[in-house]
């Protein structure tokens, strides 16, 4: 398996650096990750670094607790396509999932997905499975798929709980073939890598990227 080309290699800390970025890109640009994924800031500078590489920039919307307004949300969504972002992955409104307020859910996601889906942009909506009853994750597949995201994500990785093989064959089962899931967080070796990938996970979001790699080439 060549478990580099499911991977958004990724860094999110709120204390990352440029000399971070610059590491983080060499890299994704040496291996051939598929992304990867920086806080808002960095999106332009990510953008310079891996031009040219196949590695597509990503950034996240709401990170990482998702309850920011949706006006908030559309407004980092512009700056994001503005520097260059060509996925972003949404945190969305946690606090009505849990307190079952579907209408609302439905309504961000009916702003934002159209929204980045004009640019060209690829959509991640991350749920916090972890966080979540099956019902409440079926609910948000049911609602994503409805809505056309190019992905389902499990975790921001902030979570206690990050992404688990149960929440990945859930969400599988509960979406069409079309819809991609991410599963991320908590994920720092190869074996669990290839599970989660083996059990329906279409993207990996990881920070030991390099480490699952060299795992999977026996170094």
């Amino acid at each position: 398996m060549n478990i580099a080309s499911y991977i958004d290699h990724t860094i999110l800390k709120p204390t990352t650096l440029v000399s971070d970025i610059e590491q983080l890109c060499t890299e994704a640009t040496m291996y051939k990750f598929a992304a990867v994924c920086v806080p808002p800031p960095f999106v332009r500078f990510a953008k310079g670094l891996v031009e040219g590489s196949g590695v597509k920039t990503a950034t996240v919307i709401g990170f990482p607790f998702g309850y920011s307004a949706i006006e908030a949300k559309v407004t980092e969504t512009l700056l994001a396509i503005v520097d260059g972002a060509e996925e972003l992955d949404y945190v969305v409104n946690i606090s009505a999932i849990k307190n079952g307020d579907w209408n609302f859910l439905k309504h961000e996601g009916e702003v934002l997905i159209p929204m980045a889906h004009q640019k060209d942009r690829h959509v991640k909506m991350i749920i916090e499975s972890g966080i979540l009853t099956d019902e409440e994750i079926i609910r948000c597949c049911e609602i994503y798929a409805e809505l056309g995201a190019d992905f389902v994500k499990t975790s921001t990785g902030y979570a206690e709980k990050g992404a688990t093989l149960e929440a990945v064959q859930l969400m599988r089962k509960h979406l069409p073939s079309g819809i991609k899931i991410k599963a991320s967080g908590g994920i720092r070796t190869y074996e669990f890598a290839k599970q989660l990938v083996e059990a329906g996970a279409d993207r990996l979001g990881c920070s030991a990227s390099v480490n699952i790699v060299k795992e999977s080439l026996g170094k």
